[in-house]
């Protein structure tokens, strides 16, 4: 903690050049007397909160790039498969709510269809191997590449076609939210 604190002066110092500001202007900005921000870019000042937020606006900087915090946590996934029979699932999100991720390894043995409602919406792209989906009426086959998308209100089923382990990936919304694609970006006015 010492070190992080010990490279918040040198840091708002050379932010300050950067932007070619003075000690004296900084200081009719934010209202910190000179020698308080001179004591500051020094380190013979400790940095707090009520000295840092005012030079990161009159600098337009998130208060992160003055002290230099380290990144939140790790960003990686950490997968935890659950096995289920001959099939693996592996959750790829980790928040509770809202659209969950799965990939799916779906062993052939799962080729006889059970069909099954429940609120939500999905979405499933074939990585590899052979999909079988019987969505209400429709008896569908879909190859590496090809995705679907349906209402699981709808009587449905996914498995393997019997000939070998399909992988998919699977986006799922509980309360039935729908995946948004953006082709291009919106036209500004």
């Amino acid at each position: 903690m010492e070190d992080v604190l010990a490279a918040v002066g040198p840091r708002l110092k050379r932010i300050r050049k950067q932007r070619d500001c003075t000690l004296a202007a900084l200081s009719e900005i934010t209202g910190i007397s000179v020698s308080t921000l001179s004591r500051l870019e020094s380190g013979r000042r400790k940095p707090s909160l009520e000295l840092l937020l005012p030079i990161a606006h009159a600098h337009q900087v998130p208060l992160d790039e003055l002290v230099g915090a380290p990144p939140v946590g790790d960003p990686r996934v950490r997968l935890k498969p659950l096995a289920r029979g001959d099939s693996t699932v592996v959750p790829l999100t980790q928040q509770a709510g809202g659209l969950q991720a799965f990939k799916m390894v779906i062993g052939a043995s799962r080729s006889t269809p059970e069909l099954r409602t429940h609120e939500g919406y999905e979405w499933l792209y074939v990585l590899g191997g052979t999909l079988r989906l019987v969505l209400a009426e429709h008896d569908l086959v879909l190859k590496v590449g090809e995705a679907a998308e349906f209402d699981t209100r709808l009587p449905h089923w996914f498995g393997s076609t019997g000939e070998a382990p399909v992988e998919v990936l699977s986006l799922f919304g509980a309360q039935g939210e729908r995946m948004h694609v953006r082709a291009k970006p919106r036209a500004t006015r």
